[in-house]
């Protein structure tokens, strides 16, 4: 659920804001330093001290925006298991929430009601370059190797042990400490789905592992791995990201490869048929960078438009309609994004103006306007200036954080 940019969208980057101040209210301006985080909160997961769901932007414990580069949040839908994993500037790396998988990587499980709602380190890591969560299991980049933690009943760590059986295989072979992934080096970017993992080698190929019931690993098989497994036909590939079912890549010459679940028409190929191979995106060019939600994909492009396709029951997509797209259709709402965030029915995006705009569905106060208002259009959860450059959250959770 983490892409790396591309080299030629850096122009559009702006660096992060250093910043001193108070603590966070939803009007607050560039002089507060913290991280805001707010929505469903049922396992702690906002990491404000408390399981109360928010339905406005407030801060996140111990945590100051200076200090982190990237933030993720692991789970499924409203459950009582989800986690939140940080990567901070120094290379260390947090995590909170609820670890009944291990997936908080701190040498502990706890019960599946059970939860820590401030951040708490993951042991061992140093040096961390990137970081993503899946459904149950956390993923880091270090030193070009792979490190996972957390549940394994796919295969999803890597780590080449046997698929579980029995009546509790989650509990079985869940890790709860990072552990290296042996057969692969030299990577640089890393991506989890739900129950499975990608990793972009510096060669430009690509390698997965874990659950494949739609053929989301590529290698034309519907056939679950436990190790890393080449994806088939793709190479010169420079950015990835990870949806629930679905993986895409975004090449050398800025085409869009997707492949696994279709259901949604996430692939963008004009058809609902899952693909256990890399297929291109149609209608799509001069793609600077790729955000996959859980059944939809968002594309920006390298003039600042953004395109959508798949999922759309709520609005998510952001063209005032709720009808699902095949294919790629612009998003006039969402131009002048710098970062796009989808999530479960939900889309967030913070623009130029350092603003964070919401839309789609607000059950949990995920579009942090103050409701639990649906809307198609989008609303502002944090207004100009307000120092973010940055948004994130869960891909199957309504969970925003911005910094």
């Amino acid at each position: 659920m983490r892409t790396a940019p591309l080299a030629s969208f850096a122009a559009l980057v702006v660096a992060g804001v250093t910043a001193l101040g108070t603590a966070p209210a939803a009007s607050a301006g560039p002089s507060d330093p913290w991280v805001y985080s707010w929505g469903h909160n049922a396992s702690g997961q906002l990491g404000n001290g408390s399981t109360t769901n928010a339905t406005t932007p407030g801060q996140v414990l111990g945590l100051a925006r200076q200090d982190v580069k990237s933030i993720s949040t692991g789970g499924w839908l409203t459950t009582t298991n989800s986690f939140t994993v940080a990567l901070l500037k120094n290379g260390t790396v947090k995590s909170w929430g609820n670890s009944q998988y291990g997936q908080l990587g701190n040498g502990t499980t706890t019960t599946a009601t059970a939860t820590q709602n401030v951040p708490g380190s993951v042991a061992g890591l140093t040096g961390v370059r990137a970081v993503d969560a899946g459904c149950y299991h956390g993923v880091a980049l270090r030193n070009g190797r792979v490190w996972t933690w957390g549940r394994n009943n796919n295969g999803q760590l890597g780590n080449g042990q046997p698929f579980p059986t029995g009546a509790n295989p989650a509990e079985l072979t869940a890790a709860t400490v990072p552990a290296e992934v042996q057969s692969l080096d030299h990577v640089k970017a890393i991506a989890a789905g739900c129950q499975f993992t990608m990793a972009l080698r510096e060669d430009g190929t690509v390698w997965t592992w874990g659950y494949n019931d739609w053929g989301q690993l590529g290698n034309g098989t519907n056939t679950r791995a436990n190790t890393p497994q080449q994806v088939q036909g793709l190479s010169d590939v420079e950015a990835i990201d990870a949806g629930n079912g679905h993986a895409v890549a975004v090449t050398k010459d800025h085409k869009v490869m997707a492949w696994g679940l279709n259901t949604e028409g996430e692939l963008g190929v004009d058809s609902t048929t899952h693909s256990n191979k890399p297929v291109e995106v149609k209608h799509l060019t001069s793609v600077a960078r790729i955000f996959a939600g859980p059944y939809n994909t968002f594309a920006l492009l390298a003039d600042g438009t953004v395109k959508a396709w798949g999922w759309n029951d709520k609005g998510q997509l952001g063209e005032n309609t709720t009808t699902n797209r095949t294919t790629p259709h612009l998003v006039p709402a969402l131009a002048g994004a710098r970062e796009i965030s989808p999530g479960h029915k939900h889309t967030l995006a913070v623009l130029e103006d350092q603003s964070v705009i919401a839309l789609g569905s607000n059950d949990q106060g995920q579009l942090g306007n103050g409701t639990t208002t649906d809307s198609p259009l989008p609303v502002t959860a944090l207004p100009p200036g307000s120092g973010v450059v940055h948004v994130a959250g869960g891909n199957t959770t309504p969970v925003i954080f911005a910094y």
